[in-house]
Formats: structure tokens, C-alpha cells, sequence
């Protein structure tokens, strides 16, 4: 490729860090290109105060990049998968992935080792409708607080003791080199993850066939496949930043296995499904997945949408 690569992301210091992995991905299979970073801040990142569901849809973390993307200020946008909706912008289309890292929540707390040993009348902090579902579900005895902001938002939080403890994504705190701050890796049997968690995504224009061509190089293939029926799932669901929704897909062999779930808000209820399929079959039993669930829970959904 002749022309340097514009790379987008969001300015964090997570953000920066995800794009920095993408950016020696891309050169570790091709030295000569040339790379620069374009950090960007966006509607997520702008208005701290509001809660995420009083925003109603996902690409609160996107659309500065995708609108980018559209006016040819970048050539590639690189996202925290679970952040991008499910269906992209008219002439945008998904990249590649790289290699999915731990999917799972991680318990972040000072005073309390296990989420399984916190007492009565404690305040979690959390800003994800996800997690306060499936908390509020598996332990109506705590209590919750709006808690957003990025890691180190967050971690200081906790210090300043707003809250007892927290949830972040392993995979975040992985990737920074902040793994002690993680007192329990959250079994999935005791809180499934978003759909998605854990992946690095690219997004580019349909039309910048070398582009595409280059980020097909570096696609992680097993990665993609249960990012496709996680993403699929949820298409079906049509989920949004006010549906409490999980799912995570693992490979084992040629067999793929897909769990989701969808969570009253106020933990009252949860339904869940899971399925299996050949791996080719990804997108297919993501939409079987998201099917039976969307039946089961159009209640639920109601109520969040």
C-alpha cells in the first residue's frame, strides 16, 4: 500500500491501547506500511452524567469514528467490539477481529475478595444495565449506583469509596497491565458477558478494497466466527443500551456453542437459551439463538425498548 494508514479510535487510554495492538498487528505483517493514530472523543465519552440508557441505542462510542470513516478522515476505526451496533452504517463494513481475549467481568473491589461473600446493604457500582440485571437477579440484597467513566475513572472511584466494588471487563484491565486490580474473573455460569466482550474490531469503507484486503490478513478466523453469532444474536433481539442482554460462544473442535440471555431490568427475570452448530454455521445459530429468545423474552423487550 502506497498511502499512510489513518487509524481512528476513541482517546482513552484503553482506546490507545487497543489501537496500538491493531497498529503491530498490521506492521508485524507488513514492516514498509506507514501508521498514524487519530484519537477522537466521542458522544459516550462527552457527557459523563447521563446514564446509558437514557440514550436508547448503541454507537454512543462509534459514530464519531463512522462519521470519519464517511469523510474520508480515516481509513480504519478500531472499536471494543461489544460497543458497535449491529447493523453498520450504509458503506461501512466490519474489518476483521483480532484474537478474542478473556471474555469474562471482572470483580473489582478493596474490601470484598468474591462477589459471592459480599454482605447485605453493599453498593456496587456499575453503569451497564447488563450487569445490574444479572446482579440484581443472583443478589437482590446489594445495591447499585451509577458509576461510569473510563478504567481509571472508575478505580478512583472506588477509592473515594462511592462504591464497595466494581465490575470492568477482564480483557480491558488485561490490556493495560492493570490484572491485579482483579480480585474474581466472573464465571460465565454466574454472569454471562456481552455479546462480543473481549474482541478488538476493525471498521472500514466498503469501497477501500486495499484496506480490506489488509485487515483480512490479520483477521483472527476463530475470533470472528463467535463474533458473528454473538452479533447475529443480538440483530435478532435487536438489542440496545437499554436491553439487559448476554452471550458468549465457545469453540470447541468443529462445534460452536452459543448461550444468551435476556434480563428483566430489575432482575426479576431471566430467560435463556443456548444451542450448537458447525462452525460454518455461525451467523445461522446466531439467528436460532436470538430467535427462540426474542419469543421467549418479546416481554422483556417490550419493557426495555
Amino acid at each position: 500500500m502506497l498511502k499512510p494508514l489513518r487509524i481512528g479510535t476513541r482517546a482513552s487510554k484503553l482506546a490507545m491501547t487497543q489501537a496500538e495492538k491493531l497498529r503491530d498487528t498490521l506492521l508485524a505483517a507488513d514492516a514498509t506500511l506507514e501508521i498514524s493514530l487519530h484519537p477522537m472523543t466521542t458522544a459516550g465519552d462527552k457527557d459523563l452524567q447521563a446514564k446509558l440508557t437514557d440514550w436508547g441505542f448503541k454507537g454512543l462510542f462509534t459514530k464519531e469514528l463512522e462519521d470519519a470513516l464517511l469523510a474520508n478522515e480515516i481509513d480504519i476505526a478500531v472499536h471494543s467490539m461489544k460497543d458497535m451496533p449491529s447493523v453498520l452504517p450504509d458503506g461501512l463494513v466490519l474489518g476483521n477481529v483480532l484474537e478474542r481475549d478473556d471474555p469474562r467481568d471482572a470483580w473489582v473491589s478493596h474490601k470484598y475478595a468474591s462477589i459471592e461473600n459480599v454482605p447485605e446493604g453493599a453498593i456496587i457500582g456499575s453503569s451497564s444495565i447488563r450487569r445490574i440485571a444479572q446482579l440484581k437477579y443472583r443478589y437482590p440484597h446489594l445495591k447499585t449506583v451509577e458509576f461510569r467513566g473510563n478504567v481509571q475513572t472508575r478505580l478512583r472511584k472506588l477509592e473515594e469509596g462511592v462504591a464497595d466494588a466494581t465490575f470492568l471487563a477482564c480483557a480491558g484491565l488485561d490490556r493495560l497491565g492493570m490484572s491485579e486490580h482483579i480480585r474474581e474473573r466472573i464465571p460465565a455460569e454466574i454472569m454471562l458477558p456481552a455479546a462480543a466482550q473481549g474482541i478488538i474490531a476493525t471498521e472500514c469503507r466498503a469501497d477501500d478494497i486495499d484496506v480490506r484486503a489488509l485487515l483480512l490478513r490479520i483477521n483472527h478466523t476463530d475470533s470472528m466466527l463467535r463474533a458473528v453469532a454473538e452479533r447475529e444474536m443480538l440483530l435478532e433481539l435487536d438489542g440496545s443500551c437499554r436491553t439487559a442482554i448476554a452471550g458468549l460462544s465457545e469453540i470447541r473442535g468443529d462445534t460452536l456453542y452459543l448461550r444468551g440471555e435476556v434480563y428483566a431490568e430489575d432482575g426479576s427475570e431471566r430467560q435463556t437459551y443456548e444451542a450448537e452448530a458447525p462452525v460454518h454455521l455461525a451467523e445461522s445459530l446466531g439467528r436460532e439463538v436470538g430467535a427462540v429468545l426474542e419469543v421467549r423474552s418479546r416481554h422483556l423487550l417490550k419493557k426495555a425498548g
